[in-house]
């Protein structure tokens, strides 16, 4: 079998820094999408409308952007099988590297200009030609998320360079999306000085905020298109005909273990999201100490630059579902120092490197998992769908981004923290609500995803292999025969 590692050691070291770059991009637009979209419209995109009008308005923008990105899980599945399906000279993954991020990244812009500022002229229009704009704009995402990790299987059919791209990947993930989360209040602050004066968000620097992520994303799917070779492989040449939608589902429905680290990594990012999209409202609010809300994205991308190596070292001694779970320990330890501490800005920090240190070992185990599970699913039902699986993990993402932009605007209403508010104007009340929806409700539900790993998930690196031998001992003998 081929291994996808085509051409010379140089040639393979530009395929994983160019794969890896490509998600730097990606994962600050997926930040600027699902998090600070929503700290944008509290704050920014309604400064010109009448407070109480605000308030109704971002109830609904809020509520449109949460039902619009759940209603869009049922057509990811339906992008996989158009991913699946494609043939060209190209390859499968990257022309579509291309369209979705390209025309997500205008689209964001957009919707970071209030439809260039038309939703102080006509808020009935606004909101019709907003909920088409983010929908298009989110499945042109999509496309891209999905055809981006959906390419690993292509890049190379070994486990071990497979892990490799996995952790190279996630580290560029890491970089894109804790660096937004250390430059956007910079960024916001210093672009709305430049146009209106005053060091305060204003929609001029959200909107030059917008057009840097945009810029950035474009760049990195050039990377990723131009970087980085597909290959084609016994297995995967067996699997060019990828039926329609209805067989993809059915696929996704009879692979066991897919549902099963599906479930447990969606209930943990609805956790990881939903605390994520609301640090920067702590900081503001209650430790009343903006300046400090860019330790939220050091600490990660130290974390992320630690732990990404030891990944792949710790691996080979102990098996991947031990890291998970072990790290899943550590975030609830962040979670009660959180809870406890969430008006001292050193015990807020302590939290956040026992938060932060063990997700890149979570995450890398999911997509592994879920990568694994493709030879599960096509030893089990005879079909190989690649990019249909793989477009669950972006699926649950969007769900978990969904629930953060929910969160987020329900607490900024609720809590009273919206447009020119300050700390000063918090009440216990207000902090009770925001503890309860950013740290006890969150540490529930990441017990619940340890649980459904440690009893229900089975696929481990030993029985993977044994997967693959089969399946190879099965496709020599004329068993497999598509």
């Amino acid at each position: 079998m081929g291994n996808g590692n085509n051409g010379s050691k140089g040639g393979n070291l530009l395929s994983r820094v160019a794969y890896s770059f490509g998600n730097v991009g990606q994962s600050a637009f997926y930040n600027a999408l699902s998090t600070y979209f929503i700290v944008y419209v509290t704050s920014s995109l309604f400064s010109g409308v009448d407070k109480s009008v605000a308030t109704k308005l971002i109830g609904i923008i809020t509520g449109l952007v949460v039902v619009i990105r759940i209603a869009e899980i049922f057509i990811d599945p339906l992008l996989g099988n158009i991913i699946d399906n494609t043939n060209t000279k190209w390859g499968r993954f990257k022309p579509w590297q291309l369209i979705g991020g390209t025309v997500s990244a205008i689209l964001l812009v957009l919707v970071y200009t209030g439809l260039f500022g038309l939703v102080n002229v006509n808020t009935t229009l606004f909101i019709v030609l907003f909920v088409i704009t983010f929908i298009v704009l989110d499945v042109f995402y999509s496309l891209r998320d999905i055809s981006y990790w959906g390419m690993i299987p292509a890049l190379s059919s070994d486990s071990h360079e497979r892990s490799t791209y996995t952790a190279l990947g996630s580290f560029g993930g890491s970089i894109g999306y804790n660096g937004l989360t250390i430059v956007v209040i910079p960024i916001v602050t210093y672009f709305s000085w430049v146009f209106t004066g005053k060091y305060v968000e204003s929609q001029s620097g959200w909107t030059c905020f917008a057009i840097i992520v945009a810029i950035l994303g474009i760049l990195t799917v050039c990377s990723v298109a131009f970087g980085t070779k597909e290959s084609t492989t016994t297995l995967r040449a067996k699997a060019e005909d990828n039926g329609g939608p209805l067989q993809a589902f059915k696929a996704l429905a009879q692979n066991d273990q897919l549902l099963w680290v599906a479930l447990s990594y969606l209930l943990y990012a609805i956790a990881n999201v939903a605390t994520t999209g609301v640090l920067m409202y702590l900081f503001k609010y209650i430790l009343d100490n903006t300046a400090a809300y860019s330790i939220v994205g050091v600490i990660p991308v130290i974390t992320g630059l630690v732990m990404a190596p030891l990944y792949p070292i710790l691996n080979k001694r102990i098996p991947r579902r031990y890291l998970y779970l072990g790290g899943m320990v550590l975030m609830i330890v962040g979670y009660l120092l959180f809870a406890v501490g969430s008006s001292n800005l050193a015990m807020v920090i302590v939290g956040l490197v026992f938060f932060y240190l063990p997700q890149t070992f979570i995450q890398m185990t999911a997509i592994l998992s879920l990568t694994d599970s493709i030879e599960y699913g096509q030893l089990k039902n005879g079909k190989r769908n690649e990019a249909v699986t793989l477009s669950v993990r972006p699926m649950l993402d969007k769900i978990a981004g969904a629930c953060s932009n929910g969160i987020v605007g329900f607490i900024a209403v609720a809590a009273g923290m919206i447009g020119d508010a300050t700390a000063a104007d918090m009440t216990a009340a207000n902090i009770g609500m925001f503890k309860v929806c950013a740290f006890y409700v969150p540490l529930g539900i990441i017990v619940l995803s340890l649980l459904v790993f440690l009893f229900k998930v089975k696929i481990t690196e030993k029985m993977h292999d044994e997967i693959v031998e089969e399946l190879e001992a099965k496709l020599a003998a004329g068993e497999i025969s598509e």
